[in-house]
């Protein structure tokens, strides 16, 4: 029974009100605020327009005050007492974070952690018909005010005792909100006899044609005397054949029951095949009555993480299902500030957007949180791997403190159990970046003290996982492996000497040096990188123009506003200042800035992806940093909060794809050809290469035979620059290489800059077709570099946007909803980096 109706909602000064007294089920609380559940209290207060929207403006200053008073939370219910022999029990999937849960007036329990879910046995107080529940919040400083504080916690020392989602207290891509609430579903279950306590299915075995599964199932028995009985179902993805089952008696409280699978269909990555999903049903029997129940979508798989090549050799490469694959994909980092309130289908949304992009895995960020069930299901059904930190980001922790110890080890049982049936999780991570960040910290002279929390990483942790799920690899932190834990050679990477300007090579023990220049932090420095796996790499770009301007109050949208330097949470705004002198030139206003920085991460990543897959022999990952927003900033995000895509987006579409088809070239240098294929199949094919200048006339053209091995790179062969310029000036032509056949998407390069390009002054034409919802992009007059769509609605659709077209070619842009519905065309905006906006958009029926 879900308790999912609206609850009541009120405030108080910490210990104002006695709380026997506020947990009453008498209580009037007529005048308390409605709130619904999952949610939180800022949310709450949003919806009943209490407070303003803290993402608009400052706002989120006016909104502080909410973390430093006491919350209560209460609602009523009716429900049935059938049989004295019943058990009940009240389950929060999420409390944050300092709870005392009342149920009829009487205290049940306490909880202290946001990250985990907490069962409370309410079978002595629930009542025949209406019952109450009151959940008292306190404000986190009650419970920190007198612990130590440590030497380091990224940006703010008081959260490494609270477990609590770190990114609450601010991050270098978002703002202080410290929310508080139910955040989670809230449910009364009812037992009888015996309940499964915990069901672990896996893949034991793949030979060809057979799959050999185990599962076990964990019970707890109210009546020991009643003999139990268990039985195991596989079935199709139809639910109408069953693959494979056994039924056994249950002697103990834990059962073995191994399945052959014949002829199994795999789960496969959405790139490689078909992420195939079985239902898998575990039944509980007490005296011969079915008491209980477990059901999952199941992907029969195997997953490993090679850490030595065929040759010996050093990898950090993933297995899938005897498959070495090229990890493709980004960081997640939670939805929405508000995660309590954010919606399946934002989940849905986003993780259908990342597998549109070509990516393959999702690394879930450790300041945030395990994510909700319906993310890992989402993934699963998407065929799309996760990478799963433990929430452990950027801090030292007091691993000498029993009580933290033990509280962390819940918290881990907690999310081991409830995510280790899915298909989609691929590995467990320790923590984010504190292993690398100790020893440069150490070594810079900011830290003087021990290691604090290394415990957690190294032997808690890998205990919890010897117990609950040996079926997946486990490493210790991200980065990690080698004498620097940031080693290339070694283990994972996070490139950070792009943006941040961290210089490298660097050994252990060596004090860190930041190069703030424009050879520093340029994403030319990719190209020197020939990590193993870079599981971290990225730069900032704006938001889309109507997320900017749905947040940003009026008067205060343009380059150099306060208001939208308070977009941007990173440290030394001076970096992407840099970044954008050195490719595109600084922008001299708003229009020119949301280009500049689109422009500079779409082809930055390019650069650097395009690199680390050429050199697929020996790195096997590309994860960016990041995925998504959870608030209208300007970040280093692919999508910005409002779910709209950058220009990056659109460039992943090709260079995350399976087939890629690139040029290798530096400025004087040879043009060399290259072709990537991801695929489990030879690629055989032409490669053309087109050279033309800005007027679209044809300078050079040439074209190779390609034979590709199946998982593999090639280099065709190269030309010379001055062979392709024939006389002209390298910033006055574009490159164009494409398949032949059609088959892998066309690629374009500039041999130049964008600063250094001659780019002709066009214009475009655009035509709306209101029926269909698209619209036809012309351009005249030359090249129109980065055409771009601007429409005032967020969470839509463009079949294409942020690309270039040649003097005279016309592109047709369809735009859709998230459902695939068409959209108001309404303050539609056309434009190119070197074209105005297009005037008068003419309308076709």
């Amino acid at each position: 029974m879900e308790l999912n109706h609206l609850w009541k909602l009120q405030q108080f000064e910490p210990g104002e009100k006695r709380p026997l007294e506020l947990a009453a089920p008498g209580l009037d609380d007529r005048f308390w605020i409605s709130a619904k559940v999952p949610g939180d209290v800022h949310s709450a207060l949003i919806e009943r327009r209490i407070i303003d929207n803290p993402y608009y403006g400052h706002n989120d200053v006016k909104s502080r005050w909410i973390e430093g008073k006491e919350w209560w939370y209460r609602t009523a219910f009716d429900y049935a007492l059938n049989d004295r022999q019943e058990r009940h029990e009240l389950v929060f999937e999420g409390l944050d974070t300092f709870a005392t849960v009342y149920v009829n007036g009487l205290e049940i329990g306490t909880a202290d952690n946001m990250l985990m879910a907490h069962t409370f046995d309410v079978t002595r107080v629930l009542r025949n018909g209406w019952n109450t529940i009151a959940v008292k919040f306190d404000p986190l400083h009650l419970h920190n005010r007198d612990k130590e504080q440590f030497q380091w916690s990224s940006y703010t020392k008081e959260r490494p005792w609270l477990r609590k989602a770190a990114m609450n207290f601010g991050w270098d891509w978002g703002p202080r909100m410290v929310t508080v609430g139910i955040w989670g579903k809230v449910r009364v279950e009812r037992r009888r006899c015996a309940k499964l306590d915990g069901v672990y299915a896996r893949t034991v075995e793949l030979s060809e044609g057979t799959a050999l599964l185990a599962v076990e199932a964990e019970t707890v028995a109210y009546d020991r005397k009643c003999p139990r009985e268990w039985e195991v179902r596989l079935q199709d993805a139809s639910g109408a054949e069953v693959c494979a089952s056994g039924r056994q008696s249950m002697n103990g409280l834990t059962g073995s029951c191994g399945l052959r699978v014949e002829a199994p269909r795999l789960w496969w990555t959405h790139d490689l095949g078909e992420p195939y999903l079985y239902t898998l049903k575990v039944i509980l029997y007490a005296g011969g009555e079915q008491v209980d129940a477990y059901e999952t979508r199941f992907g029969i798989r195997t997953i490993e993480l090679e850490l030595k090549d065929a040759d010996g050799a050093n990898s950090f490469a993933f297995v899938l299902n005897g498959v070495k694959l090229f990890a493709k994909g980004a960081n997640w980092i939670p939805v929405d500030h508000f995660i309590g309130a954010a919606s399946d289908e934002r989940y849905r949304d986003l993780i259908d957007l990342a597998a549109q992009s070509n990516m393959n895995m999702l690394r879930v960020w450790a300041g945030g949180i395990y994510e909700k069930d319906v993310f890992y299901r989402e993934c699963d059904r998407a065929g799309l791997l996760v990478w799963q930190d433990f929430c452990f980001a950027n801090a030292l922790f007091p691993d000498y403190n029993r009580d933290f110890m033990d509280n962390v080890r819940e918290e881990a049982v907690y999310n081991v159990r409830r995510l280790r049936n899915h298909a989609s999780l691929a590995l467990w991570c320790g923590n984010n970046e504190i292993d690398w960040l100790y020893d440069m910290k150490t070594s810079g002279g900011d830290l003087t003290c021990p290691f604090y929390g290394e415990s957690i990483y190294h032997e808690l942790l890998p205990e919890v996982l010897a117990e609950h799920d040996h079926s997946r690899p486990y490493w210790p932190s991200s980065p990690f492996g080698g004498n620097d834990a940031n080693d290339p050679d070694a283990g994972d990477r996070h490139n950070w000497q792009v943006w941040h300007g961290s210089v490298y090579p660097r050994k252990q023990g060596e004090a860190p040096i930041l190069d703030y220049s424009i050879e520093g932090v340029t994403f030319k420095n990719y190209k020197r990188d020939f990590t193993l796996f870079s599981s971290e790499f990225g730069m900032h770009a704006s938001a889309n123009r109507y997320t900017l301007e749905k947040n940003i109050p009026e008067g205060e949208f343009y380059w150099g506003s306060v208001e939208m330097a308070y977009r941007n949470k990173d440290t030394n705004h001076k970096k992407g200042i840099l970044l954008m002198e050195g490719f595109t030139g600084i922008p001299r206003d708003m229009e020119e800035y949301m280009n500049f920085s689109m422009l500079t991460q779409a082809e930055g990543l390019k650069y650097g992806i395009e690199h680390y897959r050429r050199n697929k022999r020996r790195t096997s990952g590309a994860l960016i940093w990041q995925l998504n927003d959870s608030w209208p900033g300007t970040s280093w995000s692919l999508l910005d909060y409002e779910l709209l895509p950058k220009a990056s987006y659109f460039y992943a579409q090709k260079f995350f794809a399976p087939l890629l088809v690139s040029v290798d070239h530096d400025p004087g240098q040879p043009l060399r050809i290259w072709v990537v294929n991801d695929r489990l199949e030879p690629y055989n094919g032409a490669i053309r290469l087109t050279v033309q200048d800005f007027s679209g006339n044809t300078v050079y053209t040439g074209e190779w035979t390609a034979c590709v091995a199946a998982n593999s790179a090639l280099e065709l062969g190269q030309v010379s620059e001055a062979e392709v310029l024939g006389g002209r000036a390298a910033g006055e032509v574009a490159v164009k290489v494409e398949s032949v056949d059609g088959l892998i998407p066309a690629n374009r390069y500039y041999l130049r800059d964008h600063k250094d390009l001659q780019l002709p002054a066009v214009m475009l034409q655009a035509r709306v077709n209101v029926e269909d919802s698209s619209v036809t992009v012309t351009a005249a007059g030359g090249l129109a570099r980065m055409v771009k769509l601007d429409l005032p609605l967020g969470n839509i659709r463009f079949s294409a946007n942020y690309f270039d077209l040649e003097q005279g070619e016309s592109c047709v842009v369809e735009i859709r909803d998230a459902a695939g519905n068409g959209v108001s065309l309404a303050g539609l905006r056309v434009s190119a980096v070197n074209a105005p906006p297009a005037a008068g958009v003419e309308e076709q029926r």
